[in-house]
């Protein structure tokens, strides 16, 4: 119950102000919380120049700066989460981790390795519906493979919201979802 030590992964916008309020709304419910940059500064107002920027910089080496950013704590037994882009990485960071705590993924998730096994590792997923990133079929593909890797994943939708819908400064905005996505969130960090 209660403390847990969460590592929280920006979306493909950068380290926006949305995400230092959820940081903020997390450790509010005690729990302690890191919010590395992945993007060394940079924030983005269209999910376009994200993505080039993201492209630029490339998936290995944004992951090594996230993995890099999480070893300090990883003793302590982390909570992976992120936002989109952000979730993509921490469920990467959490399978590879036997000490992780939990997976929480707001808005995205990742392909999984072959041989990525967790011991029933609390995972909640909180996805749009319909999500242009993230489709029925690869949803419900995803959701097998992570059972087969040992997680055990809750996911839950949300009709109508757009893909990043959490982010009070961006169109996908849906306040309605967004408060029952932290609603539901805290009490899974609760429950670890």
């Amino acid at each position: 119950m209660g403390h847990m030590n969460i590592m929280l992964f920006h979306s493909t916008y950068g380290l926006r102000p949305a995400v230092r309020d959820a940081a903020d709304r997390l450790r509010a419910a005690g729990h302690e919380v890191w919010t590395p940059d992945l993007f060394e500064g940079r924030t983005f107002d269209t999910v376009e120049d994200g993505m080039a920027f993201n492209e630029e910089i490339g998936k290995d080496e944004l992951l090594k700066r996230a993995i890099l950013a999480a070893a300090p704590y990883s003793e302590r037994g982390l909570v992976y989460a992120g936002f989109s882009l952000g979730a993509s990485i921490a469920q990467t960071l959490a399978l590879g981790d036997e000490k992780a705590r939990g997976l929480l993924l707001l808005h995205g998730t990742s392909d999984i390795a072959e041989n990525a096994s967790v011991d029933e590792l609390p995972v909640q997923l909180h996805v749009a519906e319909p999500d242009p990133f993230e489709t029925d079929d690869w949803l419900s593909a995803w959701y097998l493979q992570m059972g087969r890797t040992g997680a055990d994943v809750e996911v839950y939708r949300y009709a109508g919201a757009g893909h990043l819908y959490t982010d009070p400064e961006l169109p996908d905005y849906d306040a309605e979802a967004a408060e029952a996505t932290w609603r539901v969130a805290l009490g899974f960090l609760d429950s670890l």
